[in-house]
């Protein structure tokens, strides 16, 4: 099997992304790979408030880079020994593959199988579906079993 050696992985505070994270520690971990964590603020959505307000930006940016510190101390509480995190504005379909992935000279990046709701998947495609047609690197989708506990929870122990 191909040894990855700079492993990028989205993070949006969601359920499956988290798992994903997970997974991602996990692979980052067997790899001996550095762990390049990202959040990319979807500035989409302040088009739709009608006077720009530099406040909620600020507000998204400190939120951004707090979620990113949490993370990288989950990561290296795993045990990943090499973890980078960035913040990025733009639309994630385009910032993770176009700029992020060449930018650092990623080899393979792991997302969800989906995120977006099954009206955004239908109108404008998942992040998951764009990166695997736009990236230059390899990809590796990780599907969220949602009867499987969640990170945060203790597997059921046997009596």
């Amino acid at each position: 099997m191909r040894r990855y050696n700079r492993i990028l992985v989205g993070v949006d505070g969601s359920n499956e992304s988290s798992y994903t994270f997970e997974q991602a520690c996990e692979f980052a971990i067997d790899q001996g790979a550095t762990l390049f964590i990202t959040t990319v603020i979807d500035t989409k959505t302040f088009a739709t408030i009608e006077r720009f307000d530099r406040q909620i930006v600020k507000r998204a940016e400190e939120q951004g880079h707090e979620t990113l510190k949490n993370f990288k101390q989950k990561a290296l509480d795993q045990g990943v020994e090499n973890v980078e995190t960035i913040l990025d504005f733009g639309s994630p379909k385009v910032r993770i593959t176009r700029h992020i992935a060449p930018k650092y000279d990623i080899d393979l990046i792991m997302a969800g199988a989906t995120g977006a709701n099954r009206v955004e998947r239908m109108v404008i495609g998942s992040v998951s579906e764009a990166i695997v047609r736009q990236a230059a690197c390899d990809v590796l989708i990780v599907r969220w079993n949602r009867s499987l506990p969640s990170a945060e929870e203790e597997p059921p122990t046997e009596s």
